[in-house]
């Protein structure tokens, strides 16, 4: 039951040896390729564009996010760089929050990245990198934020969804599950709202008051945020299963199905327009029909996908290489060595695949038909 809180309204086939250049940020000397254009070649991969962070003495990569046409680069220092996706181009470079400060997923909507930072809600403008906003919450914000058109929705420490207007952040109502569970994921469109709690429930709201329209329980709770795909809802529970949830003319949800991996998962799955892709830590990579839930195939050396084209997953593993998966065969084509690749951003969305160095040289590469 959802209620009020507080009572307030308001290469099997052969081996591929890439050249890389130094490991490590700071070093002597290295190639100006972090992977080998030539030998890439012969993997029937290509170089698409190379770029750089500008990385000060003692800075490195920590991540690559992809938000809709931009990759996001950051340093441990915060320093963010937004890229064009296609062509690698520069749109802009700014800090985001002071250097040790953790920062959670970044999220999009509209013209405005949307960072969190402990309480702290900063909105960036998309192609200048100015800061368009911030607010600082009596709460320390547990999760990433939600946007529709009229209201922000931020799940907080203290076990509350809290429900803002947009335009002014001001306080509208907050509700809670009965546990008081923090709010670990949520997702918000204009005709209702979903969130995710530690505990693992999952309840679906009115975007505008504290009606509940459904609920669906899964023990331990999720690991990571959603993943939307249409109507389609995909997530990783703690209770060892991968689900799909159908909502129904909005007001309503059905139990596609579940899918029960070899582990606990600790991070969300990967969804493409066939396969559910779901890592668990030691036990490998999963590789799951979407449309049935049944299993496809486990790579136990898999660690994330890099992109899917034409039914081969390029998977990243956990000795550093790229292996290369028949989907329909269930069937490892080859693998490439990736000794060099440190950093990597997951793409579902298609064909191009995102990897960098600690050192911040960041390649984008696609398989050439």
């Amino acid at each position: 039951m959802l209620r009020m809180a507080r009572s307030r309204l308001i290469l099997s086939v052969g081996f591929l040896v890439l050249c890389a250049g130094a490991n490590g940020f700071g070093g002597e000397s290295y190639s100006r390729w972090l992977v080998s254009p030539k030998l890439l070649e012969h993997a029937k991969l290509k170089i698409l564009w190379q770029n750089e962070l500008p990385t000060k003495k003692g800075e490195s990569l920590k991540r690559l996010i992809i938000l809709g046409d931009r990759i996001y680069a950051l340093s441990d220092r915060n320093y963010m760089v937004s890229f064009d996706r296609t062509e690698g181009r520069r749109i802009f470079g700014r800090t985001i929050a002071p250097p040790g400060v953790p920062i959670s997923e970044l999220g999009l909507y509209e013209d405005k990245i949307i960072s969190i930072s402990g309480n702290k809600l900063v909105e960036i403008n998309l192609e200048s990198g100015t800061e368009a906003g911030s607010s600082r919450m009596d709460f320390r914000i547990s999760c990433p934020a939600a946007r529709n058109r009229e209201y922000l929705y931020l799940g907080g420490d203290d076990g509350r969804l809290h429900i803002f207007r947009a335009k002014d952040k001001v306080q509208i109502f907050e509700v809670a599950a009965d546990n008081d569970s923090i709010v670990k994921a949520i997702i918000a469109e204009e005709s209702f709202v979903v969130f995710a709690t530690e505990a693992g429930n999952v309840i679906s709201l009115r975007p505008n008051k504290p009606e509940k329209l459904w609920q669906l329980d899964a023990g331990g709770g999720l690991a990571g945020p959603f993943v939307r795909d249409g109507m389609s809802l995909f997530f990783a529970s703690k209770d060892t299963n991968v689900y799909r949830v159908d909502i129904v003319g909005a007001i309503s949800r059905k139990l596609i199905w579940k899918h029960q991996v070899r582990g606990i998962p600790e991070t969300p799955p990967r969804v493409t327009k066939e396969v559910v892709y779901q890592y668990v830590k030691d036990k490998g990579l999963t590789a799951i029909d979407k449309r049935t839930g049944k299993f496809m195939w486990l790579l136990p050396e898999g660690v994330d996908l890099l992109a899917e084209v034409k039914a081969k997953a390029y998977v990243i593993t956990k000795a550093k290489t790229l292996v290369v998966m028949d989907n329909k065969r269930a069937k490892k084509l080859y693998s490439v060595n990736f000794a060099g690749v440190l950093r990597y951003a997951a793409n579902p969305a298609d064909s191009k695949m995102y990897i960098a160095d600690e050192r911040g040289r960041i390649v984008c590469i696609e398989p050439v038909d």
